[in-house]
């Protein structure tokens, strides 16, 4: 009698789901843009289960400017993003925006990163959390492409790439060290 071989033509199949899984693609306009959608792509270094979609970057000439969009866990566990890198930018840190004692909204660096839910997501948004470029080496001008790389506590990557959008909106203040108490105006454009 002749055995059929099942558990490793299935163990294929979902392997070669989970590699499409990660290196899918995603079209999305950004908030207040006009022109064409924004592709962005996320490929994971190891197994982790984000995606990152609806990417977009503020333009900017010089000095600071921000990375916006939405990022996905479709895995059973939470994943901690823990830092951030993009080589337009001597520093990028991943921010929040509270509201500031002296009543105002300021930016400051997310103390102990973004965790993002069990099949759940985390938005990035003006005005809310974002990826912060700082010390910009060269400008960010509307449809430039922006890769990104962020880094999860278990040693994980996921790389993205954002296009460059026109937004003159949320306009917070930069809170250096997290603590609120000194801030310089954000970049406007």
């Amino acid at each position: 009698m002749k055995k059929k071989i099942i558990v490793p033509v299935l163990s294929l199949v979902a392997a070669a789901s989970l590699a499409l899984t990660a290196c899918g693609q995603n079209d999305s306009q950004a908030p207040g843009a006009s022109g064409s959608a924004t592709q962005a792509t996320s490929e994971s270094q190891s197994a982790e289960p984000l995606t990152v979609s609806d990417t977009w970057v503020k333009v900017a000439d010089t000095g600071m400017s921000a990375a916006f969009g939405t990022i996905r866990n479709t895995g059973d566990n939470d994943v901690t993003i823990i830092s951030a890198s993009a080589p337009v930018a001597t520093m990028v840190e991943l921010h929040e925006t509270v509201m500031g004692a002296d009543g105002t909204m300021k930016m400051q660096a997310k103390q102990g990163g973004f965790v993002i839910p069990a099949k759940g997501e985390l938005k990035l948004e003006p005005g809310a959390n974002h990826i912060m470029l700082m010390g910009l080496t060269k400008p960010v001008q509307a449809g430039d492409q922006v890769t990104f790389e962020l880094k999860t506590s278990d040693g994980g990557t996921v790389t993205f790439t954002a296009q460059g959008k026109d937004f003159s909106g949320a306009n917070e203040n930069y809170a250096p060290g997290g603590d609120g108490a000194s801030a310089s105006p954000a970049p406007t454009k």
